[in-house]
């Protein structure tokens, strides 16, 4: 059996997810988690009445600390958990980091129900899997060096709170969240913006939007 935790911040997702897994041999979900704090704790939570996950089939723009980040942690404290990535927005450097994290797969929201299962039971064998629509997107990036995507200048933890500012995080409020100061998070956000030729958030959430990083919800 092969258990899984469904993480989005949006019920009717994990509602219509749950769905599809429901009737499917040998995959149970376990757990749902509508953030990725939620999804971490749930991940760490060794008492008797939580069946860990083997599968956290993982949503990567969240509220939050988000999935990115969520990812790390997971595996920084449940190293077996495989962790499977799930976005409408798939351009790159997403899904090279999410990958190089240790993110045992990277698949389209847009992926057919079938493709999701088969997904998840690879992942689940210690298999990876790339949908094709993202593979593609990867592959491209590498070759199309005239349409270099800015955001690829930016490191982890940048690229982690440009998601959470244009999600609508605030600067104490993500501090928060990071557990950092929110002179630290300011002295991000303006290497951000040096690095993207840019001067404030909206103008980051603008850039964002144009090359594929966020979607609109």
């Amino acid at each position: 059996m092969i258990n899984i935790l469904l993480v989005d911040d949006h019920e009717l997702v994990r509602t219509g997810i749950s769905r599809i897994l429901k009737d499917e041999r040998g995959l149970r979900v376990v757990a749902e988690a509508s953030s990725g704090e939620q999804a971490v704790q749930y991940c760490r939570n060794e008492t008797t009445d939580v069946i860990p996950p083997d599968v956290v089939l993982m949503d990567m723009n969240m509220p939050g600390i988000g999935g990115m980040a969520a990812t790390k942690r997971i595996l920084h404290y449940c190293p077996d958990i495989k962790i499977l990535a799930l976005s409408v927005s798939f351009e790159e450097p997403v899904p090279t980091k999410v990958m190089q994290m240790g993110a045992a797969g990277f698949i389209s929201k847009n992926a057919a129900p079938k493709e999701m299962i088969d997904a998840i039971r690879k992942v689940a064998a210690g298999q990876r899997y790339i949908s094709d629509e993202v593979a593609q997107k990867m592959a491209l990036s590498k070759i199309q060096s005239n349409s270099q995507n800015p955001f690829d200048e930016l490191s982890e933890r940048e690229l982690q709170i440009m998601l959470m500012i244009t999600k609508g995080g605030k600067v104490n409020d993500i501090a928060d969240q990071l557990n950092v100061s929110a002179k630290t998070v300011n002295s991000y956000r303006y290497r951000m913006f040096e690095k993207l030729g840019i001067s404030g958030d909206v103008e980051l959430t603008h850039l964002a939007l144009r090359h594929g990083m966020i979607d609109i919800v």
